[in-house]
């Protein structure tokens, strides 16, 4: 095969003296954040670690930013905050062994939520790979082997030469639909060995657009503009490819109501006629999508929680749009439609015919009322009262991130996120601690806006290492730790099931006290009082927190 010479970089005189003389005192770790400023990281997550200080040095002759936090498992959900809010790479530098295995956890709810994160670890020297028991620091048999299941993919580098190469593939399979996290690992020998390597310039790692195949859209339209009563459920794969805007036209061009996914909140306007919020784990919403004649499932696997506790059986034609291959048609037979949301969006407008139905938004007013029916029989003032006090402080435009707390289950069904990709929750793994560590990459992804932090005593626990964090960095967030004395949903969970409960009650600090003893400003609360106090916190400068002493309730499930 011929190249043309004449496509070749030109290069300046001077840059061409500067690629043969690179720099004296470059080693591995500065490929790494050379290649990382040449793929356009501006910020990075992490946490140090013996075998990994050849990158954490390279830092200090980069541009990049380094926003530490105290935990692995927390550098990993800030990373996946910063990445859900920028749409980009959000990469976590991390050592070897029990570094690399405390973030794990963070990993998960990065692939369940399809973040972005690159995660680049270091290794035990080269002559100690291959599963021989040499007895380094921080040794596994197989580190990888730890990590494969979560992440999508995994790049091995033995060699400085390799570690751009493996980078930007890395981050190619990091940004190509459905996103999520990937993982690098690089021995210690090779990130602290001299180079003499050119200083790496702009990479390439353009993702791959995932478009609809054109007779499936043809198919799918077909279904959709003859329907009697059709309906959409938008997931959380209309947010991450930016695609409410499309949603929203569709909904209206065909007269379909519309119902979110948890993961999908603010994709849909919650005020809109056609809007039947997230009252997913509903009967009254269950029973309205089992009765609907062709379905439109858009970014979501129709999981666990999108499906009322899979009690949800619809009758009638499924089309499901989903950027993860293993998703389509894993819970329902439908027309699946490989595609990223967006894309598919734009070719359905196209295609469909404009159809009216005047009792759709009369027959969306009739189920949320009886919805609302349902939850005010229940004696649930207070949990609504708080719900309330926290939309009422936080600005439309403020980012929220929500731990797995009872104040979040209620958020997931009952809270109007008001733009798009501004609430997140860990509600793809489940696991505690994650609302504070995000709420710090979000704000150090965006500092010109408030962000919220919600959690609950326990999940609390989890993440007040952190607080030293927001101190440091100064960054513009708010923590409001609901304190009810122990894991309040595992204790309504055992209490129901068994009777009585196991490992639910918690001893706990003086939040408010705590938080003063790291220098951050705090503030105990109450539910008539909380909408002002929250107010306040969210405009003043800096972390803050304001705890909240309340025993909330879960509303009735209807999936028993």
């Amino acid at each position: 095969m011929s190249h043309d010479h004449d496509d070749r970089p030109q290069l300046t005189a001077a840059q061409a003296a500067a690629v043969l003389n690179p720099p004296a005192g470059r080693n591995g770790g500065d490929l790494v954040v050379e290649t990382l400023q040449g793929l356009g990281a501006t910020t990075v997550f992490g946490l140090p670690g013996q075998h990994a200080l050849g990158m954490f040095d390279a830092l200090r002759r980069s541009s990049l930013r380094y926003v530490g936090l105290r935990v692995e498992n927390n550098a990993g959900f800030a990373a996946d905050a910063y990445g859900r809010i920028t749409g980009e790479v959000a990469p976590l530098l991390l050592s070897t062994g029990p570094g690399a295995l405390t973030s794990l956890a963070a990993l998960q709810e990065a692939a369940a939520a399809s973040a972005p994160v690159l995660a680049i670890s270091s290794q035990i020297p080269t002559a100690g790979l291959g599963g021989g028991r040499h007895g380094y620091l921080h040794e596994l048999r197989d580190q990888q082997a730890s990590v494969r299941d979560i992440v999508k993919s995994v790049h091995t580098v033995r060699t400085a030469s390799q570690i751009p190469s493996a980078i930007a593939a890395a981050w190619e399979s990091a940004l190509t639909a459905p996103h999520g996290p990937v993982w690098v690992e690089i021995p210690q020998d090779v990130l602290l060995a001299e180079t003499t390597l050119p200083v790496v310039s702009a990479m390439d790692a353009t993702p791959r657009e995932l478009y609809p195949r054109p007779e499936l859209t043809i198919a799918a339209a077909h279904l959709l503009s003859n329907a009697e009563r059709p309906v959409i459920i938008a997931g959380g794969g209309v947010v991450r490819s930016d695609a409410s805007g499309k949603l929203r036209a569709l909904a209206e061009k065909l007269d379909a109501p519309v119902v979110t996914t948890f993961g999908g909140k603010g994709a849909f306007p919650w005020e809109h006629p056609l809007s039947l919020r997230s009252w997913l784990e509903d009967r009254h919403t269950t029973d309205f999508l089992e009765d609907t004649d062709v379905l439109l499932v858009v970014g979501s696997g129709l999981g666990e929680l999108s499906s009322n506790y899979h009690t949800f059986r619809p009758r009638g034609r499924v089309i499901q749009i989903e950027a993860d291959a293993g998703k389509l048609e894993s819970n329902h037979p439908a027309l699946g439609i490989h595609s990223d949301a967006r894309e598919a969006l734009a070719d359905l407008l196209e295609a469909v015919d404009r159809r009216e139905d005047p009792e759709a938004a009369e027959r969306v007013r009739t189920v949320l009322e009886k919805v609302r029916v349902r939850i005010e029989a229940q004696d649930l003032t207070l949990e609504q009262q708080v719900l309330a006090a926290v939309r009422e402080a936080l600005p439309d435009a403020a980012p929220s991130f929500w731990d797995m707390t009872i104040l979040a289950y209620w958020a997931w069904s009952a809270f109007d996120a008001r733009r798009p990709n501004t609430m997140h929750s860990a509600q793809g793994a489940g696991g505690l601690g994650y609302g504070f560590p995000a709420a710090i990459g979000a704000a150090a992804a965006d500092p010109t806006k408030p962000v919220l932090a919600v959690s609950g005593d326990g999940g609390a626990m989890y993440s007040i290492a952190e607080l030293a964090t927001a101190r440091q960095y100064d960054l513009p967030l708010t923590w409001l730790i609901v304190d009810d004395g122990g894991y309040g949903i595992l204790r309504e969970y055992m209490t129901g099931a068994f009777g009585e409960t196991t490992g639910t009650e918690l001893a706990r600090p003086d939040f408010v006290a705590l938080a003063e003893s790291f220098g951050v400003p705090a503030v105990r609360t109450s539910p008539e009082s909380l909408a002002a106090d929250l107010s306040k916190a969210l405009a003043a400068p800096g972390p803050s927190v304001v705890v909240l002493p309340a025993l909330l309730r879960m509303f009735e499930p209807t999936h028993l």
